[in-house]
């Protein structure tokens, strides 16, 4: 239903009809009926079930009594303050995993730039063949590469015992110390800094380096100036993922570590299987969640998406 309206002065003409409002109830009908809704529901639907419900649930256990499984029966705050309680040295753990995290993704910075440089300027055609090498090691279960380091370091493993053989009295003990858990993590996460390196280059026009380079500027200048601004999405996505994937690493703790060092999913993972404690696991990974989700918001408070997928 539409109304006329007329202008006296335009000689009685007809103004164009105004559409009457449309009920709220149509218009949620008519995006029912809208393809993409149709199409987006199967998604929705795995997501509401794989990532929301884990996470509801997860939040509901960790209000539930100590060491039960009363959850919804009843609510406490007993296991946040145990978690903040001086006494607990899981904050330990913590400091563990902010600092493996934080050194990876600064040693990945320092390494995958020179990688992501060669591969947007320099190595031409080969570029897609250096991809393929950095990608085929993640078809190989992460557990089996770190076991894979176990064999090569180990005593009288391939190491220690290839230099006993030339009469070189043998490798230094490397295994089940920070620093080879360090290396492992860096290791294992390289792809995931060095391919939004990669992307960030990628977006810094080749005439402005020209241009920098003509006006006087050196090597130095045109990478503080020019390349280092314009390629900062790339940088922060990498170093997000990065330490989002570190801060969570227990397998090269666990692993190459020996259980030296105790991470902070290594203390959940304990929560929920040994200690068989889950509403006290289920509020450490809240505290987990919590802190990577305020990182990850203030981290893409500060890029332009539009312009890193291209839109303008």
């Amino acid at each position: 239903m539409s109304t006329a309206l007329i202008d006296p002065t335009l000689n009685n003409t007809p103004l164009p009809a105004v559409p009457a409002a449309t009920p709220l109830g149509a218009r949620f009908a008519a995006a029912w009926a809208a393809a993409g809704t149709r199409c987006a529901l199967p998604v929705v639907v795995l997501l509401a079930a794989g990532f929301l419900a884990p996470l509801v649930a997860i939040f509901a256990y960790s209000f539930a009594p100590p060491r039960s499984f009363e959850v919804f029966r009843a609510f406490t705050f007993a296991n946040y303050a145990e978690l903040f309680s001086l006494e607990n040295t899981v904050w330990l753990s913590f400091a563990w995993s902010i600092g493996f995290a934080l050194l990876t993704c600064a040693v990945l910075a320092v390494v995958a730039y020179p990688i992501a440089y060669g591969m947007v300027f320099l190595f031409g055609r080969w570029s897609s063949l250096v991809s393929v090498l950095f990608v085929f090691p993640l078809f190989v279960s992460e557990n089996v590469r770190l076991y894979g380091w176990v064999l090569f370091f180990i005593k009288n493993g391939v190491l220690d015992g290839s230099l006993k053989w030339l009469g070189l009295g043998g490798a230094p003990t490397v295994l089940y110390t920070p620093g080879v858990i360090l290396a492992g993590m860096v290791y294992t996460y390289l792809p995931f800094m060095l391919f939004p390196l990669t992307l960030g280059l990628s977006m810094v026009p080749r005439d402005l380096i020209d241009a920098a380079r003509d006006l006087g500027a050196n090597r130095f200048q045109i990478w503080r100036e020019v390349e280092v601004p314009l390629a900062m999405p790339g940088i922060l996505i990498g170093m997000l993922l990065t330490f989002v994937l570190a801060i969570g690493a227990v397998s090269e703790a666990k692993i190459l570590g020996g259980q030296s060092v105790i991470v902070i999913s290594h203390d959940i993972e304990i929560a929920f299987t040994y200690a068989q404690n889950w509403p006290l696991g289920s509020a450490l990974a809240v505290l987990v969640t919590a802190f990577i989700g305020a990182l990850t918001l203030a981290v893409f408070a500060k890029l332009d998406l539009d312009r890193l997928l291209g839109r303008r």
